[in-house]
């Protein structure tokens, strides 16, 4: 009883939310469905679903039967209405036929004033028509009665995903399920899941139990973590989780019923260091480290190339093919540094043994040994496109990353290809600068940027481009903490991503998509997805003439930027700070210091975890005059010192820190102010939460 009511109370949100949308909304908008279909032909009248209206399906069709009841539950979740199905009577028909069109995920979706007809050969193309038939009643024209239409519908790409990192952060077996649900209505098939990486290896192998025992679990970064311990261990509280086999199965089968497809990616041969720490006789070290590492970014470590690392391999991949039916494994590839491999004169012997040139080439082995293994497992091997250096294995298909210049040498070569663009097709840069977002990488990706994406690249021929199977978005987590942030940082620049990937070249107008857009919201908000409302929100007041957040301030350079969630409190509310971290220093553009007598500061100290390499030793500080150091207040990054902020009072607190205001000279006029810290060191590493400019 208490979930219906829910489900009648997300009702009556959803027909709120969707006449506001369609007071939004320009008279002559177009039906709102996203992906936008093939064809969409109106007719005259429409067709009355009220409570009671059957879904129709043959008695002898268990895949009719099953959609059916997956769009029975969706309309009473969010329309309040309840569509029995039945064998039998005049109301929305579920059927599938020869003369529906051809294609697997195609269908045709026929609205009269008799009823609805959902018609497909297979059972993929029946689901997506009944999807599309739930957007029609949930749109915001959407009454008693849906208007007529005819659809003709199929999709433009085979390969429509997104891409879910749960290495970085364990996401619950529950929100991956909501998550999959979340997709399937927007016609996405591929969950590319990340499940492996440095910080953390997450998925149960029978045969080698520590992958999980150890390698699900690590201590955060920061001071914060490191001084929460756990009364159990007397140590520092460990963080993670890891997902058994029957709980993959269950999603697996959870996510076929809904058409899509999980892509599992096992990283190698870098990224491994979390597995490393669990086995340490696969590290091409002689005493690599036993712990789980905290840190972002790349690290050195890889896998060696002894025998028995490639039968631990063989054995890991085969649970994996076991439990993954779908036809791809992803092999990860991507940024393999080989200091390892060049400095181990194991490897270097290995290399001979094998005739094997270069460390480049030794890869390529790496990864071709691994497709060997897959295809006689009936499986293809997918990669990033670094697996493109030093030969590509025969039959592999390219995940380009960088650009998109790995899917154009890929389909240029004859090989398959699916684009992940960075830096539009990764969701993990912000959408918007305002100070609400949540962390992430500093750039801001909107989602119009991301509809403005090219999945057809020009240099292809159309027989090249024929090898595009499709494109993804990246769901990267270093900077996505929690779950609800996932939701935000996904959707609905996912329905962005589902539009390119189904909709012809013809449709994709952003107009068009935006006119839309506001049903989507209200679909989101009435199923409890708490997804991101930068596009359609009120651009945020400007900030006050005396004070400003870090994210009100611009960054002295654009090196590495990062909206940078601090380590403390461990549990409650962060502050989340702008910053650099290749040069952290911010400016305050035109600060007016007219009458301003004193400057004061809130900041933060967060960890520097973050494997950068080399690049670390270019990150400068001035010196310090004190132990802590000093927040420097300058006009202009060169001009004169007119204010110094002592850190002692935040040396002890990993949260944020008010520091005692310090007197200025009295100035008038508009001036730069720039803002920088002393170090001896980059960790740990000062940021601004706000500054002030306190005056009579």
């Amino acid at each position: 009883m208490k979930a219906r009511q829910i489900w009648r109370a997300a009702a009556t949100a959803l027909a709120s939310l969707a006449l506001a949308a369609c007071a939004t909304m320009p008279a002559a908008a177009p039906a709102a469905i996203i992906p936008a279909p093939l064809s969409l032909a109106p007719a005259g009248g429409g067709f009355v679903v009220d409570s009671g209206t059957p879904i129709v399906v043959t008695a002898d069709d268990g895949e009719a039967r099953r959609v059916a009841a997956y769009l029975s539950d969706l309309v009473e979740r969010t329309r309040g209405l309840s569509l029995p199905v039945t064998n039998a009577g005049r109301g929305i028909v579920l059927r599938r036929s020869a003369a529906a069109p051809v294609g697997a995920e195609a269908y045709r979706l026929i609205v009269s004033p008799g009823g609805v007809i959902v018609e497909a050969r297979e059972a993929a193309g029946l689901f997506y028509g009944a999807t599309t038939l739930w957007q029609l009643l949930t749109a915001p024209e959407a009454g008693p009665s849906i208007p007529a239409v005819r659809i003709e519908d199929a999709p433009r790409f085979r390969w429509r995903g997104l891409m879910l990192d749960s290495a970085r952060h364990y996401q619950s077996p529950a929100f991956i399920r909501q998550f999959i649900d979340t997709m399937a209505l927007h016609k996405l098939n591929v969950l590319h899941w990340h499940l492996t990486d440095d910080q953390a290896w997450r998925l149960e192998i029978k045969r080698y139990p520590r992958l999980t025992q150890v390698g699900a679990w690590r201590v955060p970064a920061g001071a914060g973590p490191a001084a929460d311990i756990d009364p159990a261990t007397r140590r520092p509280r460990l963080y993670g989780g890891f997902y058994t086999q029957a709980e993959v199965r269950e999603i697996v089968a959870y996510a076929t019923a809904r058409h899509i497809a999980i892509v599992p990616e096992i990283d190698m041969p870098g990224h491994a260091s979390a597995a490393i720490a669990a086995y340490p006789q696969l590290s091409v070290l002689a005493s690599p480290s036993r712990t789980v590492p905290a840190d972002w970014g790349v690290y050195r470590n890889l896998f060696n190339v002894e025998e028995d690392t490639f039968v631990f391999l063989e054995n890991v991949l085969g649970e994996v093919v076991d439990l993954f039916p779908g036809s791809y494994i992803h092999v990860g590839g991507d940024e393999a540094v080989k200091e390892q491999w060049d400095a181990s004169p194991r490897v270097q012997q290995r290399m001979r043994a094998l005739g094997v040139a270069d460390t480049h080439r030794l890869q390529s082995y790496f990864i071709q040994r691994m497709e060997r293994f897959l295809n006689a497992r009936g499986r293809r091997l997918i990669g990033w496109d670094e697996i493109l250096e030093g030969g590509l294995a025969p039959n592999a298909t390219v995940m380009s990353w960088r650009g998109i210049d790995g899917a154009v040498a890929a389909a240029q070569a004859g090989h398959d290809a699916v684009l992940a663009a960075w830096p539009t097709l990764y969701f993990d840069n912000r959408q918007s600068t305002r100070a609400s977002e949540p962390p992430g990488r500093g750039r801001v990706i909107g989602l119009r940027d991301v509809y403005a994406f090219d999945p057809a690249p020009a240099k292809l021929t159309p027989a090249q481009q024929q090898h595009v199977l499709g494109l993804q978005a990246n769901i990267w987590t270093e900077h996505i903490r929690t779950e609800p942030r996932v939701w935000t940082m996904a959707f609905p620049r996912a329905a962005a991503i589902a539009e390119l990937g189904w909709s012809p070249p013809a449709a994709i107008s952003w107009e068009s998509f935006s006119a839309r857009l506001p049903a989507q919201m209200a679909r989101y908000r009435a199923l409890g997805v708490p997804v991101s409302d930068a596009e359609l929100a009120p651009p945020p007041p400007p900030p006050g003439p005396k004070h400003r957040r870090s994210h009100d301030l611009s960054t002295c350079a654009d090196k590495l930027v990062l909206s940078l969630e601090d380590d403390a409190p461990v549990r409650g509310e962060r502050a989340v700070f702008l910053i650099d971290i290749m040069q952290p220093c911010w400016i305050w553009r035109g600060a007016d210091l007219t009458g301003v007598r004193a400057v004061g500061a809130e900041v933060g100290q967060a960890p520097f975890n973050f494997q950068i390499g080399d690049d670390v030793h270019a990150i400068r500080f001035r010196p310090p005059a004190t132990r802590a150091g000093e927040l420097e207040v300058r006009l202009g990054c060169e001009g004169e010192r007119i204010a110094v902020l002592p850190l002692a009072p935040a040396a002890s607190n990993p949260a944020v820190t008010e520091l005692p205001a310090m007197a200025i000279a009295s100035r008038t006029g508009v001036h730069d102010l720039c803002f920088t810290f002393t170090a001896r060191g980059v960790d740990p590493m000062y940021a601004i939460q706000s500054i002030s400019l306190i005056g009579p």
